[in-house]
């Protein structure tokens, strides 16, 4: 399954932007809700973890979650419940089984049924849709590394993979605000690293045009939309611009504008 493979080229290019740290340098903290390198790398691993888990013993992923969220209902953070899980493992050696870990979980998926129905923590999904999942994840959270670090990230066209995840997810956007979701998905159309153009969608009034990496940035709620070159046209598509989240769980408002950038060294 190519996704496996551009799964396992996303945690690779983190991985290498985070080779050479030391220890203290984990420490850093992000432009991400406060969290340190070693919150984005810890929760990076946990749920790599699960989904190793969810594509060869399913019940025994839904016993790892199991604390994890009963530590949230109960009042914890998610950074409290994976530092529990965690224990002492920080810095080089939490990179260490971080990275490997990735590895294992690639390979695990690169040879899946894409099709094949997985458990996760909300409702089942595609072994596809769960390895991109993290590809997304991998890249968005890689996003804050690469950021404090002052380094600029070489992205390339597997970046596809997550723009189309936040077309896919224009639905979700509304109904997580608990909205009427508009009959129409707004046309896309953008420019990917290679200078290839993607489309999603027939041209219509109601639009989404710019830079393909800028798009995910927007999705995956690393950017906001008005730090971006992207161009939204219509009611519908701005305010999908402005409020677009292409990951699970509760209403999510993107970073304010300024607030995510690379840090000049």
């Amino acid at each position: 399954m190519q996704q496996a493979e551009d799964y396992r080229a996303e945690a690779r290019a983190l991985h290498a932007v985070i080779a050479d740290l030391t220890d203290a340098d984990f420490a850093a903290v992000t432009q991400f809700k406060d969290w340190t390198l070693n919150d984005v790398i810890g929760h990076l691993h946990m749920f790599d973890v699960a989904a190793e888990l969810s594509g060869t013993d399913p019940d025994a992923m839904g016993d790892f979650l199991k604390p994890v969220f009963a530590a949230i209902a109960s009042g914890g953070s998610l950074i409290d419940a994976q530092n529990d899980w965690l224990g002492d493992l920080s810095g080089a050696a939490l990179r260490d089984k971080w990275i490997a870990q990735a590895e294992r979980t690639a390979d695990v998926y690169a040879d899946c049924d894409p099709k094949a129905r997985l458990k996760w923590a909300g409702p089942d999904m595609s072994a596809r849709s769960m390895i991109t999942a993290r590809q997304m994840e991998t890249w968005a959270h890689g996003q804050e590394v690469f950021d404090i670090l002052g380094a600029k990230r070489e992205e390339a066209d597997r970046v596809k993979n997550i723009c189309h995840l936040g077309v896919t997810t224009f639905g979700w956007t509304h109904m997580v605000r608990r909205l009427p979701v508009p009959e129409t998905t707004p046309y896309v159309r953008l420019t990917a690293p290679s200078g290839a153009i993607w489309e999603w969608g027939e041209p219509a009034e109601e639009r989404v045009e710019g830079d393909g990496v800028e798009f995910a940035q927007v999705v995956a709620q690393t950017r906001n939309v008005a730090d971006t070159s992207l161009t939204a046209t219509g009611l519908v598509a701005t305010f999908w611009m402005e409020n677009a989240q292409c990951f699970a769980g509760a209403p999510n408002d993107p970073p304010a504008p300024g607030s995510r950038h690379r840090v000049e060294k």
